[in-house]
């Protein structure tokens, strides 16, 4: 049987659509989904998945079942996914019944962090210095070859999960035995300026729509707040506007593509990691731009007209963690409602563990300063021991001024007041100079 071809055929309100994974994010775009007339059915290996609540079915099982894939699949008109660690087989199975977005072939690439990062450098795009290590001892020749170094394991492991630090050689045996004595990806360590993503809308046809970059900051691994939009110089917007597209353009993207970008301090834009799916840094968007990243998957994948992303009201977001819920003191969500603008999304999530995604906070304002100091506020307000435990408790950082000399020059550059900027165009293609 050959897999289901779809062409230019939109899927009309009315359809269903299917999602692989029933976490926080296909709960999201189910809703979005449902606002817009569609049915929704979810696989997910959780009896008691987030989805569950706005699905009208749910399979459980898990995501390397093809057999359930293609259930899933024959009841539905597309098929799409919130989650990259779907089995081939399963997408493929899943294909033969229904269009699947994004395709087998891009989910395959991403879903595989070694392989993402060694197509991202065949195709030229620029990345940090990295190796590929399968043993104890090929990890540690990866460390003294490249310097300080992160390795990180080449599926899962999302949320600072996964990883191990290096300084040198002498650590290897422990990471290697951290991280399963699985194969891993050796990145060299970055001195990163400002973290920041882009999020790439792309239907069959190939038309395309870019959102602008979020600004992000992690604690821990895991994002703590992200704010739209970004407060970079032009140059900067525009390299990881353009970049993103051509990721989507090279992978034959449908669907939704987030890149995760390093700025370090010297100057130079780095692709961190690449998502074929809604993404956490932009759950902003459902308050600060025209068209949710939510909705805009369900517009690419059922073809119909990308909606418009322009930001509309600076906005930005929270998540709350299960150590909020783990404090001696509870959350105090009714105090922290009181902060002008803001609003409480919450998962349904039964239980409450430490680094689990249980919600997130989001609010807007008349500028990305005061979108993002009402979201700290706020969230000070709901946990004050988990603002303290993410160092939040200070004033917040200042969007405009927190990377010095950095984005002063790049603003520079940007106003003709100084030599053009490095950019990812003259990037050393080699990557051996990044750090």
């Amino acid at each position: 049987m050959s897999p289901v071809t779809e062409g230019s055929r939109v899927i009309l309100p009315g359809a269903t659509i299917g999602i692989l994974g029933g976490g926080q994010l296909g709960r999201m775009t189910g809703m979005a989904a449902r606002h817009m007339g569609y049915d929704v059915h979810v696989l997910d290996p959780d009896p008691n998945c987030a989805a569950r609540a706005i699905a009208s079915r749910t399979i459980t099982a898990p995501f390397t079942d093809a057999n359930a894939a293609a259930e899933l699949a024959r009841s539905c008109d597309v098929v799409t996914l919130e989650i990259e660690q779907i089995s081939r087989a399963s997408l493929d199975a899943a294909a033969e019944f229904a269009p699947v977005h994004p395709g087998a072939d891009a989910v395959y690439i991403i879903q595989d962090r070694l392989r993402q990062k060694s197509w991202l450098a065949d195709h030229g795009f620029p990345v940090g210095a990295f190796r590929a290590a399968d043993s104890a001892a090929s990890l540690g020749a990866a460390v003294t070859e490249l310097g300080p170094s992160i390795a990180k394991a080449v599926h899962g492991g999302y949320d600072g999960r996964g990883q191990a630090r290096l300084a040198d050689a002498s650590g290897a045996t422990d990471a290697w035995e951290s991280l399963g004595a699985r194969p891993c990806l050796v990145e060299q360590r970055i001195d990163i300026a400002v973290e920041l993503s882009a999020l790439v809308a792309r239907r069959v046809s190939g038309e395309h729509v870019v959102y602008a970059p979020s600004r992000n900051h992690h604690t821990n691994g895991i994002l703590t707040w992200s704010v739209i939009p970004a407060e970079l110089p032009g140059s900067v917007v525009s390299a990881a506007e353009q970049l993103a597209a051509a990721i989507a353009t090279a992978l034959g993207m449908v669907g939704l593509l987030a890149v995760e970008f390093f700025l370090t301090t010297d100057g130079r834009l780095l692709v961190n990691e690449l998502a074929p799916r809604p993404h956490n840094t932009y759950h902003h968007s459902e308050r600060a731009c025209a068209t949710s990243q939510f909705e805009q998957l369900v517009r690419a994948v059922c073809n119909l007209p990308l909606g418009d992303v322009r930001v509309i009201a600076p906005g930005a977001m929270v998540n709350l963690l299960g150590d909020v819920w783990l404090h001696a003191t509870p959350p105090d969500m009714e105090f922290a409602l009181g902060v002008s603008a803001s609003r409480l999304h919450l998962y349904g999530k039964g239980e409450a563990r430490p680094g689990r995604k249980m919600g997130h906070l989001s609010t807007v304002g008349d500028t990305a300063q005061e979108a993002l100091s009402r979201a700290l506020a706020c969230f000070r307000r709901l946990s004050p021991d988990s603002a303290l435990a993410a160092g939040l408790c200070g004033p917040p950082p200042m969007l405009r001024s927190a990377d010095g000399a950095l984005l002063a020059e790049l603003a520079a550059v940007d106003r003709g007041d100084a030599a053009p900027w490095r950019g990812p165009a003259d990037s050393d293609p080699d990557r051996e100079d990044v750090g």
